[in-house]
């Protein structure tokens, strides 16, 4: 058996801000930057593979939390989400024509305009998570956590997911063949030791 551990990136200015961010490379904001220099993966994550996002925010997570260059791939990177990119969730919801809508009413083929949907999403995951040999981190987006925790938890993107992704937490998700299962608690970073 397999162990996947995902890791949300640090936070950004447009994550502040409440907008989109999609496949738009933002960087980790300072303060991001700050608190994950304080953080590491711990034991037995600390060995594992490491993988990002090709993405700038995931990348430099990546590095900061394990002190080694992960390697990218581009299934890893965010949900597209087309126009609505670079927008505020607050007030694409509050403009009814916008089809903009709730996680818990998208189902699995809810697709922002010229986007992609979760469907498609994990059609370009299984090759990845296939090809896994041992215990690995990815460092990766919330739109890539939910529909790997969405399989794990036979979720369908209908009603209040039974996760809550949280940052500076592995969610630790098991294969077995073509099952993935979740571990039920995640784990949290390890505060670095960084006396002299």
């Amino acid at each position: 058996m397999i162990r996947l551990a995902l890791l949300r990136h640090g936070h950004t200015d447009w994550n502040r801000a409440g907008r989109i961010q999609g496949r738009s490379d933002i960087p980790l904001d300072a303060s991001a930057r700050t608190e994950l220099a304080t953080q590491m993966l711990p034991p037995p994550w600390d060995q594992a593979d490491i993988w990002a996002s090709p993405l700038k925010r995931a990348v430099e997570t990546a590095k900061l939390v394990s002190g080694r260059a992960p390697r990218t791939d581009p299934a890893l990177i965010e949900m597209n989400w087309g126009k609505w990119e670079g927008q505020h969730g607050k007030e694409l919801i509050a403009t009814p024509d916008s089809g903009y809508r709730h996680i818990e009413h998208w189902g699995w083929n809810f697709c922002p305009p010229d986007g992609e949907s979760p469907a498609q999403i994990r059609d370009r995951l299984q090759p990845w998570v296939a090809g896994l040999r041992r215990d690995t981190v990815a460092v990766c987006h919330i739109g890539i956590m939910r529909v790997l925790l969405a399989q794990a938890h036979g979720w369908n993107f209908e009603g209040p997911a039974p996760f809550r992704i949280k940052r500076n937490r592995l969610f630790v998700i098991e294969l077995d063949g073509d099952t993935l299962r979740p571990q039920p608690d995640p784990v949290r970073l390890a505060v670095r030791d960084i006396t002299p």
